[in-house]
């Protein structure tokens, strides 16, 4: 699907898409609680999908509604195929979790899920008592008996998600278990895991730094109700587009969160937007925006829509933590070079920062990469260029924010 994005300027307010991120732990969390849990304000967004596909393979009964989703887990099944679609969250997550349940699975994946290395997911499993087998680092993945617990060292620096599918998967096991992390990087993305346990009545105790993770074997998820939070890494492209053409209100975002995107409001201060908070929603709108530098690190997603408000700013912006874009659905940080660049901005990599000039962009086509982040990044940065820009394969929005194109269009004003 071609997307074509003309240039011009936004005014309006919207509701925040559902986090991808909060509905995929909530899922896993309700799957593996005895009884009916209901998640309100659910995601169904590709990733949030494959979730709830995933939990049904593992034995729970998954009612889909307009406003919730009700799920009667505990009954895993002991063998199966888990489908991840194209969700490296899901991937690394149910890998961990699939070797708590002592049966045999294979988790397999679509698109470029295939082609992202799993970043050392075998070593930690095999550990602590379960046998995983990879191929050569890639899915699929096949897990097959059942962790006991113990100690395990683990390298957290490419990602945090199979720390938070051990912290799900850990206190499901008869021993007790000592988690030692090196070079964490996403901690708030470990404190969202932390969170949601806690909402299902499971403990796991955390030092300050957390690098070092107590978790107490032969516990029991306890159904719970939920209500999901509105997704800061979406509503922040609508919020650039707000900052760099107009004036965008967006509801259902809470000021308090734990996502780590929400730090996207202290950038578009930086960066000279006029920024308004309320206590779940946020209002930013145009102003002289000057160059930003920002440490991105801790929340890699936010590098699409931070290069699209980069390249409407005075200067140069230093945007740090690029080398965090190596394994996601693209080459992130290639694909954001080469596409901003056909889009005529200056933006390079140097080590591990990415540098853009602000200045004018002459639309043009540009390639998704498969990549939901790249396709509403250049979407958002079309409406400062001097023409239309023509997204390829922009169907891939769908995988976190299936009505992006709707909003932003929605928010568009002669």
């Amino acid at each position: 699907m071609m997307e074509k994005i003309p240039s011009g300027n936004v005014c309006g307010k919207m509701r925040a898409p559902s986090s991808k991120s909060m509905m995929q732990r909530a899922v896993a969390a309700a799957a593996l609680a005895k009884g009916k849990s209901i998640i309100r304000n659910p995601s169904f967004c590709e990733d949030a999908l494959a979730a709830l596909g995933i939990a049904r393979c593992l034995g729970a009964q998954v009612e889909m509604l307009e406003r919730e989703v009700a799920i009667k887990g505990g009954n895993a099944t002991s063998s199966g195929t888990l489908d991840c679609d194209e969700s490296g969250l899901c991937m690394r997550m149910f890998c961990a979790i699939s070797a708590a349940l002592d049966g045999e699975f294979t988790l397999v994946g679509k698109g470029t899920l295939g082609e992202r290395q799993l970043g050392g997911i075998e070593a930690p499993i095999v550990a602590l008592g379960a046998r995983c087998e990879t191929q050569n680092g890639h899915a699929p993945v096949k897990i097959s008996g059942k962790m006991k617990g113990g100690e395990v060292r683990m390298d957290g620096s490419k990602s945090s998600q199979l720390l938070s599918g051990l912290l799900m998967a850990l206190p499901l096991c008869e021993k007790n278990s000592l988690l030692h992390v090196e070079s964490l990087k996403s901690r708030p993305y470990v404190r969202m895991t932390l969170q949601m346990l806690q909402e299902f009545g499971v403990e796991v105790g955390a030092d300050a730094t957390m690098e070092r993770f107590a978790i107490k074997g032969g516990q029991q998820y306890k159904p719970a109700s939920v209500e999901i939070e509105g997704d800061w890494s979406g509503a922040s492209f609508m919020l650039v587009a707000g900052a760099i053409a107009g004036e965008v209100k967006v509801e259902g975002l809470a000021q308090k969160s734990l996502q780590a995107d929400r730090v996207i409001v202290d950038a578009l201060k930086d960066a000279g937007a006029t920024v308004l908070q309320e206590e779940n929603a946020i209002t930013v709108a145009k102003a002289s925006l000057r160059a930003l530098e920002f440490d991105a690190t801790d929340c890699p997603d936010l590098f699409p829509p931070l290069v699209a408000l980069a390249c409407s700013c005075k200067g140069r912006s230093v945007l740090r933590g690029a080398g965090r874009l190596k394994n996601k659905e693209s080459d992130r940080a290639a694909a954001l070079v080469k596409e901003f660049t056909a889009m005529g901005a200056k933006v390079g990599v140097q080590g591990d920062e990415m540098r853009v000039e602000g200045g004018e962009l002459k639309g043009g086509s540009v390639q998704s990469h498969g990549d939901h982040r790249i396709a509403m990044a250049c979407a958002v940065a079309a409406l400062a260029s001097n023409t239309d820009v023509q997204i390829q394969d922009a169907q891939c929005v769908a995988k976190s924010y299936p009505n992006f194109f709707g909003d932003l269009e929605k928010l568009r004003v002669e």
